[in-house]
């Protein structure tokens, strides 16, 4: 189908808990260090929700911030699209509360489970919608609260993973404005779904005694088999939409990737050759905020003054499912 428009990124916002957990902190709960989590993750500081926090909350804060910077109103949105795996229930959908939340009725509201992709996966159909003329302002986002399924006592996963939303709004672009979704890429491989999973709360494995006494409700990941998964297919996923494109590295102004581990970050860097000066990072500040990690990166970057209109950037992630995508932007 031939596009009817061109959709943009109109506006940006995040919001993250006010409680920290730090290294220090981890340092009493499990056999770590300081050290030993920089080194190999990059991050000191994580936000973490508090008991009564769930993800449509920090959705909503997320997502007026985003209104405000798209100079628009909640009455003005056609659709929301929630990127999350840990969303307020299994059902109904978060993206259907914070509709709620922001006083809104009668337009399509859902949630997508693509793991940290997941907000470029709801990107990528947000801009269907408006390119086919259907929605002319969709709210996107990106939101996880894995600190509430995550297993304290496993000391490679649980330093990795902090709380947080990134929100996004994708809307009609004016002929005249240089600003526009390029293009975007996504994908899976079901075959390796085992390596990030958490097993028990679904059909499968519905919650019991057993269930809950052996932690299966909480989150397990082969972090070595992962770690090579995830360099290999975000490269794949950018070099895709930059050949698709006719361009290179270095028509490139920024690239955002999945805050996942400052290892996999340099490793995808290092691959595709990119100058690390055009690399965003704040990995450090949040740890892994698994889909809300782009979307709360692009909003820092922009806030802060890095990212400017006309910039080219380039954002790729990587996640359970095994799914991965790509996203080229020009702000």
């Amino acid at each position: 189908m031939i596009a009817k428009y061109n959709a943009k990124i109109t506006g940006t916002g995040h919001f993250v808990p006010e409680k920290i957990l730090t290294n220090a902190d981890l340092e009493k709960m499990v056999d770590t260090s300081d050290e030993w989590i920089r080194t190999r993750t990059g991050m000191s500081v994580r936000h973490v929700a508090s008991k009564d926090e769930a993800a449509s909350d920090l959705s909503y804060h997320a997502a007026l911030k985003a209104l405000e910077a798209a100079d628009l109103k909640p009455k003005d949105l056609d659709m929301i699209i929630v990127g999350t795996i840990s969303g307020d229930h299994a059902f109904p959908s978060t993206a259907c509360i914070l509709q709620k939340k922001l006083g809104l009725r009668n337009f399509p509201a859902f949630d997508i489970s693509a793991g940290c992709p997941g907000w470029i996966y709801a990107i990528n159909i947000a801009k269907q919608f408006v390119e086919n003329g259907v929605a002319q302002n969709v709210l996107v986002i990106g939101v996880e609260i894995l600190t509430k399924i995550t297993n304290y006592k496993d000391r490679n996963t649980c330093i990795l993973f902090g709380d947080g939303a990134g929100a996004s709004i994708i809307s009609r672009k004016e002929p005249t404005d240089i600003s526009r979704i390029i293009d975007s890429e996504i994908t899976a491989d079901g075959t390796h779904n085992e390596l990030l999973i958490q097993e028990a709360g679904g059909s499968r494995m519905p919650a019991c005694k057993e269930s809950v006494k052996k932690n299966l409700h909480t989150l397990y990941m082969e972090g070595n088999k992962i770690f090579k998964f995830a360099v290999k297919s975000m490269y794949s996923m950018c070099d895709i939409v930059l050949k698709r494109n006719n361009l290179d590295v270095t028509s490139i102004d920024w690239l955002i990737t999945h805050q996942a581990n400052m290892r996999i970050i340099d490793a995808l860097g290092r691959k595709m050759k990119i100058d690390t000066n055009k690399v965003i990072v704040n990995i450090e500040k949040y740890g892994n905020t698994s889909s809300a990690t782009i979307p709360i990166a692009l909003d820092e970057a922009i806030r802060e003054g890095k990212i400017r209109k006309g910039d080219l950037v380039l954002m790729a992630s990587f996640g359970a499912g095994l799914t991965s995508g790509s996203l080229l932007i020009r702000l």
